[in-house]
């Protein structure tokens, strides 16, 4: 496992390839929240700057997904129904990528860092810099 500071780009999309993306990461740390949603979708939060992700295909194909406050938009593809970004309630100025929807086996690259989303309101600031 590494938690390296060097830059590296990856590409990621969802199962079935409508959508592809990329991405330029500078910190290989993601966030394992076990909030309802997130247990639900397996998802391991890489939170970005908008400008170190890049949507290479697919927009037409994105559906969003909103509940509570509204505010994180989680989208996901129409046709597979994969969650591999969106808009976080933490960083509504972000993406949120999710670290399984990379291509290669790379999560190993990552330090996986728990967070108690089931107390969401208590714990956020441990997540926000």
């Amino acid at each position: 496992m590494s938690n390296s500071h060097h830059s590296q780009t990856y590409e990621g999309g969802c199962h079935c390839g409508a959508i592809r993306f990329r991405v330029v990461v500078n910190r290989h740390e993601a966030v394992d929240c076990n909030c309802s949603i997130c247990t639900k979708k397996g998802f391991l939060h890489l939170i970005l700057p908008r400008e170190q992700f890049t949507l290479l295909r697919g927009e037409e194909m994105l559906a969003t997904y909103t509940f509570n406050t509204e505010i994180a938009k989680h989208t996901f593809c129409k046709t597979c129904g994969i969650h591999p970004f969106y808009i976080p309630r933490s960083h509504p100025d972000r993406f949120d990528v999710n670290v399984r929807c990379l291509d290669g086996n790379v999560i190993s690259k990552f330090k996986i860092v728990p967070f108690n989303g089931q107390n969401w309101e208590e714990n956020v600031e441990s997540i926000r810099e």
